[in-house]
């Protein structure tokens, strides 16, 4: 029972991160917030029930300032190409083999992609990810080889060097 509660108010304090991310620091936005962050966190349970491998505690307190500056550095990147005089963009796809085997990790890992610098997780078939760029000239797999390290330390997953 206790592994559920802890399960259940980690899950609405991410939901409640994100919530703050999105909205901002306006409190009424809480009147939204408040059942939006319920809902998420019920539907999360229903659909993703508690097992008992769950992400290590200090990784993902070291993962959360990773993920707020990431999520701002891809928003600045993005505006600063689409707003430039001469927009600095060459969409594509790109594929990049995981080496995640947790499906959770692999989920984690597709839904954060999109935070990197004009970059979009459009979708996963086994260890394939396929991502969308803004700009094919760039080259991002080292970032995503860097993020794909972190969410394996989040589940403690060996098999990255």
């Amino acid at each position: 029972m206790h592994r559920h509660w802890t399960t259940v108010l980690a899950r609405g304090a991410l939901f409640s991160l994100l919530w703050l991310i999105l909205a901002g620091t306006d409190p009424w936005s809480w009147l939204i917030g408040l059942p939006s962050v319920a809902l998420a966190t019920h539907a999360s349970l229903a659909l993703s029930p508690p097992r008992r491998r769950r992400p290590r505690v200090l990784a993902l307190l070291a993962f959360i300032p990773y993920f707020v500056a990431q999520s701002l550095r891809g928003g600045f990147d993005v505006a600063l190409r689409v707003l430039a005089p001469r927009p600095r963009i060459a969409p594509g796809f790109i594929d990049y083999h995981t080496r995640l085997t947790d499906p959770a990790a692999r989920v984690l890992f597709l839904d954060t992609v999109s935070l990197l610098p004009g970059t979009l997780g459009a979708d996963m078939h086994g260890q394939r990810l396929r991502v969308h760029a803004i700009d094919t000239g760039v080259d991002v797999r080292p970032e995503l080889v860097a993020l794909e390290q972190r969410v394996a330390a989040l589940f403690a997953r060996e098999g990255h060097g």
